[in-house]
Order: structure tokens, then C-alpha cells, then sequence
């Protein structure tokens, strides 16, 4: 029996407590050596510490937060798509395991370049008198390349393409979808800020909260595209079947 008014919306609410808090632990717990080495990252206290945590980070994210970050985006598409009673653990566990390789290798390519990025960023920022500005200009391809990455992610948990295929289309979305990217970026900024204030959010919400707002944008722009690719079909047949009538009339 379907519970309605006041304790009906209670109900919904704790459902979705629950599926957002458990998809969020399983999270991190398959990217677990990701965020052991990121606390030591994030209290490194100079830019020696930085660099020498930085490329064992590098290293461990695409064989473990990647392929992690992968399989919550799959379970994030089915509710965004409506299957929101869909088997938390299976689900999660079965995509981490079809999409393993192509997140390593995705992750292998965004890690370089985040590392890249973070080394050079710090370096411009407190070695490099008279270059502090050059720093900020690092932060802006870091904002990019994170966009990029929700692309990719978004992009691997809904449909089957070849791994270069992934990352050229996540990149084309970014550069070419300006403000639905800066709208996805803001409310991840957002609420990767928020948690940093409710620390709490972190085990159970900040990584599955990220990943459904991510792929809700993601969706409203794939069919978007779908919607203007059907008209421009049916406009370019209309014109094709006057263009028969005509040639039989003639």
C-alpha cells in the first residue's frame, strides 16, 4: 500500500537518504587508497610534500577512484532515468567490473594532466616571482578538465564507445555545451563547498549527489541534441518528398 500525503513524502525522503548515503560508501571504500593518499596530499605543507604525494596519487586514481566514480555514475543514470528501485550493490558492483578498463585508461589521461596542472600551478604560485598570475590561468584548464572528467563520466556510464571516443566527446561537450558545463561545474563547486562546511555530507552524500546532478545535466543536454537531430531529419525528409513530388510532376 503506497503511502501518501505527510508520511508518504517522509518515506520517499528516507529512500533517497538511504540510496544516496549507500552508493556514497561504496564509493569510497572501492577508492579508498585515492582518499587515504589525498588526506596526506591536503595537509602537505609545502610544495616539496606536494610533488612527492602527487605522483603516487596520480598513480592510484585511475585503479581505483576512476573505475569507483565509474560505477556511481551507472548507479546515478538509472535514477535519472527513472529505475530508481534498481539494486544498489549488484548494480554498482556490476558496472564497476564492465567499465573497469576503459575508466583505468580515462583516468590515466586525466590524472596525467591534473598533475601536470597541480605541479605547475604550485610552482608558478610560490617559486616563480613575478609569474603569480600565470597560477591562475592553471586553475582555469583545472576547471575544464573537471568539467571534461563529468562529461567522461556521464558519457562511459550511458553509452558504448571506444575509450579515445569518450574522452573526444567529453571534450566536445564541454567546449560546445559552454553553459550547461558551467552550470554542472557551479553546482559541483557548490556542493563540494557545502561539505567542506557540514564535513557529515562527505561519507554519505558528497560524492552520489555530485554524480546525479552531473548526470541529470548530462541527460537534459543528450536529448536536447537527440530532440534537434530528429527535427533536422524530418525537415531534411519533408524536403526530400517535395523534391521527389516535384521532379514527378514535372
Amino acid at each position: 500500500m503506497e503511502m501518501r500525503g505527510m508520511m508518504g513524502g517522509f518515506y520517499k525522503l528516507s529512500e533517497w537518504i538511504m540510496r544516496l548515503s549507500v552508493t556514497n560508501v561504496l564509493w569510497l571504500l572501492t577508492a579508498f587508497p585515492f582518499w587515504f593518499m589525498m588526506i596526506t596530499f591536503l595537509t602537505a605543507k609545502d610544495v616539496a610534500q606536494l610533488q612527492a604525494i602527487i605522483i603516487p596519487l596520480a598513480i592510484v586514481a585511475p585503479f581505483t577512484l576512476f573505475p569507483a566514480t565509474s560505477a556511481m555514475f551507472s548507479v546515478a543514470r538509472k535514477w535519472v532515468l527513472g529505475d530508481t528501485d534498481v539494486p544498489l550493490f549488484k548494480t554498482f558492483f556490476r558496472n564497476y567490473k564492465q567499465n573497469y578498463v576503459q575508466a583505468m585508461i580515462g583516468g590515466v589521461f586525466y590524472a596525467l594532466l591534473f598533475a601536470i596542472l597541480i605541479i605547475d600551478f604550485q610552482v608558478y604560485l610560490k617559486q616563480m616571482a613575478g609569474f603569480q598570475l600565470l597560477a591562475y590561468l592553471f586553475i582555469a584548464l583545472m576547471l575544464l578538465l573537471l568539467i571534461s572528467l563529468l562529461h567522461f563520466f556521464s558519457l562511459l556510464s550511458h553509452f558504448h564507445m571506444k575509450t579515445i571516443q569518450l574522452l573526444k566527446n567529453a571534450l566536445i561537450l564541454t567546449i560546445g555545451r559552454p553553459i550547461r558545463s558551467l552550470i554542472m561545474a557551479i553546482g559541483a563547486v557548490a556542493v563540494l563547498f557545502i561539505s567542506t562546511r557540514f564535513t557529515f555530507l562527505i561519507p554519505f552524500f558528497f560524492g552520489s549527489i555530485i554524480a546525479v546532478y552531473t548526470f541529470y545535466n548530462f541527460n537534459m543536454v543528450i536529448q536536447k541534441m537527440m530532440l534537434l537531430k530528429e527535427e533536422a531529419e524530418t525537415e531534411k525528409s519533408s524536403e526530400d518528398d517535395e523534391e521527389e513530388e516535384k521532379k514527378s510532376q514535372g
